[in-house]
């Protein structure tokens, strides 16, 4: 690999860190500031009428989170061509469960847009008492929460492959390795834990997303101030 070469590959990576870190910044404002201020749990009620008087912060919240989707492929491919040559199979199966999980996540906004629509003037809304938009907007936020958590179930494998993918390839150091690692375990447990046992879940959270944000952050800003080891990536 000539100088020139590795110039340019250091600013892909350089790039993909600054996609990945935009990544972490939306999905906070997303999950905090718009679905965190305007969710009220348990009462379908007053969730319905905060998302109807602040229905463009709930529009940019879904907008943020399809940004986010738009910003997994770069991330995806460069991860791609980085282990391609670590372990073929390995870095193939984790692109495949990333692009399943983006794939998820991105179908799983329409649950988002139903509040709206229900929260709308249409002639056959009459066909449903107050209640019932309530109630039927509620669940649709519900049924996101499991299509989130379902799409990370994928991630979650992706991150646990990389991590190993990491400390193999000596790209980067490998403590971010274990910490993509212990960030995909995580994802994992919380998954299940949402699935299998939600009151169980429900004590987890978020504490079982702190190894997440300090693993993707850690590795996210890593990549946009060092970039990856050149001499090894040219072996």
């Amino acid at each position: 690999m000539n100088s020139d070469t590795a110039v340019v590959s250091q600013r892909y990576v350089r790039l993909a860190g600054c996609c990945y870190l935009l990544i972490i910044g939306l999905g906070l404002f997303s999950e905090t500031l718009v679905r965190g201020s305007l969710i009220a749990a348990g009462d379908a009620a007053t969730t319905a009428s905060q998302i109807g008087a602040s229905a463009q912060l709930w529009r940019s919240g879904i907008v943020a989170d399809l940004c986010m989707q738009l910003l997994d492929i770069p991330i995806i491919v460069l991860f791609y061509l980085l282990f391609k040559r670590v372990n073929a199979a390995l870095n193939l199966t984790a692109t495949g469960f990333n692009l399943i999980q983006t794939a998820v996540l991105v179908a799983n906004k329409l649950t988002l847009v139903v509040p709206l629509l229900l929260a709308g003037s249409g002639v056959y809304l009459t066909a449903f008492s107050a209640e019932q938009l309530d109630a039927l907007a509620y669940v649709a936020i519900q049924l996101h929460g499991y299509g989130f958590a379902i799409g990370l179930l994928f991630f979650a494998l992706a991150c646990v492959i990389r991590g190993y993918l990491i400390i193999k390839s000596q790209l980067f150091p490998k403590i971010l390795g274990l910490m993509l690692g212990l960030a995909g375990v995580c994802y994992l447990i919380n998954t299940l834990a949402l699935l299998l046992a939600p009151d169980f879940a429900a004590t987890l959270f978020p504490w079982i997303m702190l190894p997440v944000l300090v693993g993707e952050l850690s590795l996210s800003l890593w990549m946009i101030v060092k970039g990856t080891n050149v001499k090894r990536l040219a072996q």
